[in-house]
């Protein structure tokens, strides 16, 4: 019988962080973010760091008996990115390179229903 597990994926465009929890969400199994596993800070977001992140928590998954998970992908959200960083795609390629089964992907980035303003001020960010 398949061992099932939710692999939680932060994804932003500074750094990336993946949980692993029990099925529940309640109990956490492992994590990994991208500065654990590079050195220059410059690097932490990049596909090659969530790859080996993501590398680092099937390992541990394995260990303790997990075969089989869900993924769940978040951007920063609220009033800030909404889409991912460039490390999501990658981290979920890892998951599964590693041997890991992977049942659902979902996208669990929060929506605001009209919350709090932009930073940037009124004429928004002068580049």
């Amino acid at each position: 019988m398949a061992r099932w597990g939710i692999a939680h994926i932060y994804a932003s465009y500074n750094n990336i962080a993946i949980t692993l929890t029990d099925i529940t969400g309640a109990e956490t199994i492992t994590k990994a973010t991208g500065g654990m596993v590079v050195k220059q800070a410059k690097d932490e977001a990049s596909p090659y760091a969530a790859m080996r992140a993501a590398e680092k928590v099937a390992d541990v998954a394995k260990e303790k008996g997990i075969d089989s998970i869900h993924v769940r992908v978040r951007a920063p959200g609220g009033n800030k990115a909404t889409s991912p960083g460039p490390g999501a795609q990658a981290a979920i390629r890892g998951l599964a390179r590693a041997g890991l089964r992977i049942g659902r992907i979902e996208d669990v980035t929060p929506i605001p229903h009209d919350g709090t303003k932009k930073k940037g001020g009124r004429r928004g960010r002068r580049v």
